[in-house]
């Protein structure tokens, strides 16, 4: 069975984390969706990238979180969580996806 992208993962658990965390009220709630999405790309990142790749794409999924608060004052919040979950996605797609063979 083929490795499940990582690219929709990453990005759609920063999607996700952020809609739990605004419709619940619960901000906590929402970091445990960032936590287990970034659990799990983490995991899939270092073994199809090596630990530098996962390293560097981990760190990007937390400057992309943390990034998001900045940019959200200037560009509002939608825009921002999807602009940042853009980068974060199509990082995962260029340096780890785009190898795996598609079946």
């Amino acid at each position: 069975m083929p490795a499940l992208p990582t690219a929709p993962v990453a990005a759609g658990s920063l999607i996700a984390g952020y809609l739990v965390a605004r419709e619940t009220g619960v901000r906590p709630l929402g970091g445990v969706v960032l936590a287990l999405g970034a659990a799990w790309c983490a995991r899939a990142w270092l073994r199809d990238g090596g630990r530098g790749t996962a390293g560097a794409l981990l760190a990007l999924y937390l400057v992309a979180f943390a990034g998001s608060h900045v940019l959200a004052k200037r560009i509002g919040p939608w825009p921002a969580v999807l602009a940042v979950a853009a980068a974060t996605g199509g990082a995962a797609y260029i340096a780890v996806d785009r190898r795996r063979p598609v079946y």
